[in-house]
């Protein structure tokens, strides 16, 4: 396949297994706390990168393993529990719409931090998509009143990890195989994840006794292995493929197959969340547009 047409490819499959996760996040948290959602998330998916990656071990230079850890926490573990948490009160297509915000994240991090250069037009950008994502927050609250959406600060927070995560890919671990990263990532967090579902009482009898929590486990397995573990070695191999601004445009289309699911659920949607989620995807554009 033609490395620009491969390079489009991984982005749509991207779209499509992360923008149907915002769904299975929320079934998950029928039988599931946050705490044990996220957890278990982490757990399942380093299974499966351990079995796809553990060859890689020996391919990872010594003075990687640090950006690695690091890259893993922010980038993976410590969004796996604000996701979950964000969800208990948000809806779904609304915390995949917030994520949108990623690539204007990736550009104000990769300015300020990375000494990456910025143009007006992506200033301009980064302004627009912060009005829609205000207007999508005072909007959502509005039509769901019963809902607390200061939990869409979760999903910002989030958003800033990602795009510091993305710079720290494309500046200190572009030599590294993206399976390489993946499992990296994973061995830095599977020991942690693993205490907090422990002290979770995850493992009490009655809780594999219950039906609705056996089918919110089963979310998560699918969640893990595609929207983390093959997303995850997917989005390290764009990232090294294309730029980091580029590779976080994978929310350019999340949006609207998680917004899809959602009112599949019953979740609603007014005129204005349309109105806001164009003014971000406006944002996201101007700041990824080329010269």
């Amino acid at each position: 396949m033609h490395f620009r047409n491969k390079k489009w490819f991984i982005l749509i499959i991207l779209s499509l297994i992360w923008g149907s996760s915002f769904i299975l996040i929320k079934k998950g948290l029928i039988g599931l706390t946050p705490l044990q959602l996220g957890a278990l998330r982490i757990v399942f998916s380093a299974i499966f990168i351990f079995i796809f990656g553990f060859h890689t071990l020996k391919s990872i230079p010594t003075n990687k393993w640090k950006w690695l850890i690091i890259s893993g926490f922010i980038g993976t573990f410590f969004p796996a529990f604000l996701f979950a948490f964000a969800e208990t009160e948000i809806d779904s297509s609304i915390a995949s719409i917030l994520n949108s915000l990623v690539p204007l994240n990736t550009v104000l991090l990769g300015f300020a931090i990375f000494k990456i250069a910025s143009t007006k037009r992506q200033i301009i950008g980064v302004i627009v998509g912060f009005i829609g994502t205000a207007l999508l927050i005072g909007s959502g609250a509005q039509l769901n009143p019963q809902q607390n959406y200061l939990y869409a600060g979760f999903v910002l927070i989030s958003g800033v990890m990602y795009g510091l995560n993305v710079n720290i890919i494309k500046r200190y671990l572009q030599d590294v195989k993206a399976l390489g990263i993946a499992f990296g990532n994973f061995a830095a967090i599977i020991i942690p994840a693993f205490i907090v579902l422990v002290f979770t009482d995850f493992f009490k009898a009655e809780t594999f006794q219950n039906p609705i929590v056996v089918t919110s486990i089963g979310y998560i397995v699918l969640l893990s292995a595609f929207g983390t573990a093959l997303a995850k070695v997917l989005f390290n191999k764009l990232v090294q493929m294309a730029t980091p601004v580029f590779a976080s445009s994978v929310t350019y289309l999340m949006p609207v197959v998680a917004v899809g699911w959602g009112l599949l659920d019953g979740e609603g949607f007014s005129v204005w969340q349309v109105l806001a989620t164009m003014l971000i995807l406006l944002g996201v554009y101007l700041a990824n547009r080329k010269n």
